[in-house]
């Protein structure tokens, strides 16, 4: 693949999180800092949006309560953010002039200055893009509920357990589909990314990473709606994946998984 789309997030101050087509792709915390990441799973051909939320709502109450009202507040200090969608060629560095900007959202205020949180900004730009269409487009909306709970908590469950014995199949099978489109995403073989999530494990498991992953429990899974309802955010109270673990003192540090589930015939399956 010649060239890449990259989301490209700066910012100070405030916590943000950015979404394409409705999917939280990256987020960064109050601090600041930059980050980028390719996005070529998140896009379509054709009508796209990209989204700036300044102040993001907490992982617990975005599950819970994803529409309540914004409230005013006072800005401590200083603060801006920006969000790029970007196409650079392979090899190329972000801060390259060749870099050409397709899509761009900005937000800055002054120290003293109010504003709304969460502030969400959006911009919408059309692409021709030759991707298939994904299947997470065609989801039906889900509002799951609790026998399917039930149900997604306890495939949660199953893969948490396989991956702290280092058996990585329950999780190559629920990410199947995704798999296969990241693999038409990035023009790789069929099979890589099953291939490469198997390897993973396996690096993570002999290096004894994986020894901390818990389970998540009812109270421990927040399921966060997005893409327009059609995917199911698994996380946890902190806002992570609620696969992942939590390390000191190892050499791979923390490893998580990002899972939008959905739930199809009865049966869950990851579909970003």
């Amino acid at each position: 693949m010649d060239r890449l789309m990259c989301l490209q997030v700066q910012s100070s101050g405030e916590p943000v999180e950015v979404h394409v087509n409705g999917l939280p792709v990256l987020a960064l915390p109050a601090g600041g800092g930059s980050r980028a990441v390719t996005v070529h799973e998140f896009l379509q051909n054709g009508s796209n949006r990209l989204s700036l939320v300044i102040a993001p709502l907490p992982i617990a109450q975005a599950a819970v309560a994803p529409d309540a009202p914004a409230q005013p507040r006072v800005a401590a200090r200083a603060a801006h953010a920006r969000a790029r969608l970007v196409l650079l060629r392979q090899g190329k560095s972000l801060a390259d002039d060749a870099v050409r900007v397709l899509a761009e959202v900005a937000w800055a205020v002054e120290e003293g200055a109010a504003f709304q949180a969460p502030t969400v900004l959006h911009e919408e730009l059309q692409l021709p893009v030759a991707f298939p269409r994904w299947r997470w487009l065609d989801a039906p909306p889900l509002t799951p509920a609790p026998a399917e709970r039930h149900q997604l908590l306890a495939t949660l469950q199953r893969l948490a357990f396989d991956l702290a014995r280092g058996q990585a199949d329950s999780l190559v099978d629920a990410c199947r589909l995704k798999l296969e489109e990241l693999d038409l995403a990035y023009q790789r073989a069929p099979g890589h990314g099953a291939a490469a999530l198997r390897a993973r494990v396996q690096q993570c498991w002999e290096a004894g990473a994986l020894a901390s992953l818990a389970p998540p429990t009812a109270d421990t899974l927040l399921l966060r709606r997005v893409a327009d309802g059609r995917l199911l955010d698994a996380r946890n109270p902190l806002g992570a994946p609620v696969l992942g673990t939590a390390n000191d003192g190892v050499a791979l540090g923390n490893v998580a998984w990002p899972l939008r589930l959905t739930l199809i015939e009865g049966k869950a399956y990851v579909l970003r």
